[in-house]
């Protein structure tokens, strides 16, 4: 049965519970066949079997579920779509950052001026009546409390300070927890509100009826601020989750050049239709996929294709939308535009792999909605128990209620990961490891494959001389007698002296080569560039001299032909000498670049994208590790073996085209276990975000780095290996914060519920409840920041 995608921006969703709420609802919609959601790039992505199912009919299910859905034209491209979600979540992040600057500005003094005078550095500020009538006071002085609280100006000082945290700063959690509520639903949010609501409302209690004891203001104040600077650093996070998708689009072209009847003409890209002409000339960036008609070029595809090496395009070649043209002009005739180009199906591809959820994301969706209804219920009971099944009354029953909401509040549990993952991100930056989130750390934890790309992230991705063959002797013209002996360097600056002129990445680097080593230029003249073959020139070499001879015969001028060894058959030069020769260089994956000068073959040179020297020490690494190793490249198979052979990889994957990079990591991923992928190019960033964990290399593309999970910014592979460990290291701290944080309200609900006051007569004070729920914050922070010892070598 056919299906159809659609993705539906949501806004509104704060916690796992909510992402399950949304796709409940949107899997009750006739014709849904299957609905994930994503909390991290706050995307629903929904596939449909019934055509009657469109997306107004997904965007009511999601907004009845208590949710919004960010409005754009069923005819809006992606980039309209992208900057409209981009919109949204910048102006969610300049909210988030005014709610946490007024919840710092009142909840950190307040929480100082409480702390203080609880430990006895400052006195209460009581009335003048209750400070005279000492009656009201024991032996212990002040400390002791034994006075009504609205006695002592300071609780009315903290009143006023915790008021703008409490249902300003605070007013998204009791928004969502009345949504939750509406839709009989409980959220993280909702046990948030009732804890922070349940301290601040007992506080107000104590001032307004006057009762004897310990407000605790500044623990709801505190609870929301460390909230809600959690919830500021994830909306950060999520305000980036869509620059892979606009760098992506910013490559294409803004307008083409179409043929009109006999006028050229300059249109906007969504302008241009199937069949068209389109010219294109050099430096420019063709617009729309093609086949070429007229002219010939060559065109750089590392964007999507991932090869170092300029591609040669002759009439009747494809040509893809968003490469570069180097060299000559050409027209082609468009055959696929707007959403059916190459660029936009890769842009879907990383749309729907970011799109995807991981198996152990739902396990933690499901323990998160089963925990907060359980505190709720808990508290609750506790509550009714105690005021219906005892004698201890209102106010006591009440408290017991108030202790259990404020030592089950996941402060703790709220700070597990982010302290750990926020260290840990600090020890990685340090090390020139640029980890995105904290689903990045925990997958590559669990990591047991890892691909890589072989342009740019196992090699060096610049093509360098790698060898200079010459011949015994060289002949200028037929003069046999006058055989000089040719090395090395001269076939070199012979290459060098033409190829000054060329453009081609193969010139290039002959040309660094010449320089390095301190070759002097040559004299050329009538030089030629023959597109898609090699260069031809005459180049002048002073002569020695005979005795009284004419200065203008101290100077032989001879033509010199520079290239590929098609263009030396084609010129009628012999190769079966060097044929041997240039089999060897291209099985060790080089390209043979012949040099021949006055129609004879005078040496070749040897030109590959060389493997970094730090690769093979990195896979040796990894492999210690029990990592398998996987190359995944666009390159035929004789050059990416003999890659393989020199770095070490375990497997290779060859002659893959960019949109199948994605398929690849599919199927590796169907055979168990985690497997990661490290790229550099535009061409990677489909595999990169199908990958379970991403690493891009620092000295890749923009859109290679967005897609990416780990950015390594040296561009050392052997900073795979240390991410790793950072990774496990990372993750075993977490697990060690949430089992304390679980351990504390295992412990604590039942004594804070008055587990023990039957038989000892003690309580779990309100109070003491939120010490012991400091103490399992201290100790997470504390145990995060053990990770800034580790060494990752």
């Amino acid at each position: 049965m056919a299906t159809q995608e659609l993705m539906l921006p949501v806004t509104g969703m704060t916690c796992a519970s909510c992402v399950m709420r949304v796709e409940r609802a949107l899997r009750k919609v006739p014709g849904v066949a299957e609905a994930n959601v994503n909390l991290a790039t706050e995307q629903a992505t929904v596939r449909i079997t019934d055509t009657a199912t469109d997306w107004t009919r997904l965007k009511t299910a999601v907004e009845n579920a208590g949710y919004g859905v960010i409005e754009h034209a069923p005819d809006d491209t992606l980039e309209e779509i992208e900057d409209a979600e981009l919109a949204m979540r910048r102006a969610d992040l300049a909210d988030r950052r005014r709610k946490l600057l007024v919840a710092a500005l009142f909840g950190v003094p307040l929480f100082v001026l409480s702390m203080v005078r609880d430990l006895g550095f400052i006195s209460p500020w009581l009335s003048p009546f209750w400070a005279a009538n000492q009656a009201l006071m024991d032996t212990g002085g002040p400390m002791s409390m034994h006075y009504p609280a609205r006695a002592d100006y300071l609780n009315w000082l903290f009143l006023a300070l915790a008021t703008p945290v409490q249902f300003y700063a605070g007013s998204d959690f009791y928004r969502a927890t009345w949504r939750a509520l509406r839709h009989g639903a409980a959220t993280m949010d909702t046990l948030i509100a009732l804890g922070s609501s349940a301290a601040y409302l007992f506080s107000v209690a104590m001032l307004a009826f006057g009762w004897t004891g310990h407000v605790y203001f500044e623990t709801a104040a505190v609870i929301i601020l460390l909230i809600l600077v959690g919830r500021f650093l994830e909306a950060r996070a999520r305000a980036q989750t869509g620059a892979a998708i606009r760098a992506l689009m910013g490559l294409q072209a803004k307008t083409a050049r179409v043929i009109r009847g006999t006028i050229e003409r300059d249109v906007p890209l969504a302008e241009v239709r199937v069949g068209e002409i389109v010219v294109v000339r050099p430096g420019e960036r063709i617009p729309v996929d093609g086949i070429l008609t007229q002219g010939e070029s060559t065109v750089d595809e590392s964007m999507l294709t991932g090869e170092a090496m300029p591609v040669e395009k002759q009439e009747g070649d494809t040509v893809i939308g968003a490469t570069m043209n180097r060299t000559g002009a050409f027209q082609f005739r468009a055959t696929r535009v707007g959403k059916t180009t190459a660029l936009a199906q890769i842009v879907r591809l990383v749309q729907a792999a970011q799109g995807s959820k991981a198996p152990v994301q739902r396990l933690a969706d499901q323990i998160s909605g089963v925990f907060v209804p359980i505190v709720i219920v808990v508290a609750l009971l506790t509550f009714a128990g105690w005021f219906f099944l005892s004698n201890v009354g209102f106010t006591q029953a009440l408290i017991f209620a108030v202790a259990v909401l404020v030592i089950a509040c996941p402060c703790a549990l709220g700070l597990a990961t982010p302290t750990a993952i926020m260290v840990g991100t600090g020890v990685g930056a340090s090390h020139g490891i640029l980890i995105k989130n904290a689903q990045a750390l925990e997958r590559a934890a669990a990591l047991t494959t890892i691909v890589f790309d072989k342009t740019g992230t196992l090699t060096t991705g610049k093509p360098s001389v790698t060898e200079v063959l010459a011949s015994p002797t060289q002949h200028a013209g037929d003069q046999a007698n006058d055989e000089a002996t040719a090395d090395e360097l001269s076939v070199l600056g012979l290459a060098a002296a033409v190829e000054r002129f060329s453009e081609h990445p193969l010139g290039i680097a002959i040309v660094e080569a010449a320089t390095a080593r301190g070759i002097p230029r040559l004299t050329v003249t009538n030089f030629q560039a023959l597109a898609g073959h090699g260069v031809r020139a005459n180049i002048a070499q002073p002569q020695q001299r005979a005795v009284n001879a004419p200065l203008a015969e101290t100077v032989a001028s001879s033509t010199l032909l520079v290239g590929s060894p098609r263009l030396m058959q084609e010129q009628g030069i012999a190769l079966a000498a060097w044929t041997e020769q240039i089999e060897r260089l291209q099985h060790q994956g080089a390209t043979a670049v012949v040099v021949a000068r006055d129609a004879a073959v005078v040496g070749i040179i040897g030109v590959a994208d060389t493997a970094k020297p730090t690769s093979a020490a990195a896979l040796t690494t990894l492999h210690g590790m029990s990592i398998k190793t996987v190359m995944l490249t666009g390159d035929n198979v004789r050059t990416a073996q003999t890659i393989a052979r020199q770095v070490g990889v375990g497997d290779v994957i060859a002659d893959v085209l960019p949109a199948d990079k994605a398929e690849a990591i599919r199927r590796l991923q169907g055979t168990g276990g985690a497997v990661a992928m490290v790229g550099d190019g535009i061409n990677d960033a489909p595999a990169l975000a199908q990958a379970d964990i991403g690493i891009a290399m620092g000295g890749g593309t923009d859109v290679a780095m967005e897609a990416a999970d780990i950015t390594l910014l040296r561009g050392d592979l052997r900073a795979v290996a240390q991410a790793i460990t950072l990774s496990r290291r990372t993750v075993s701290t977490i697990r060690w914060n949430l089992f304390w944080a679980f351990a504390y309200n295992v412990l604590g609900i039942p004594i804070a519920a008055g587990a023990l006051y039957p038989f000892t007569g003690w309580q779990l004070s309100p109070m003491i409840a939120a010490g012991a729920m400091a103490c399992s914050s201290i100790f997470v922070v504390t145990n995060s920041l053990r990770l800034r010892g580790v060494k990752l070598g």
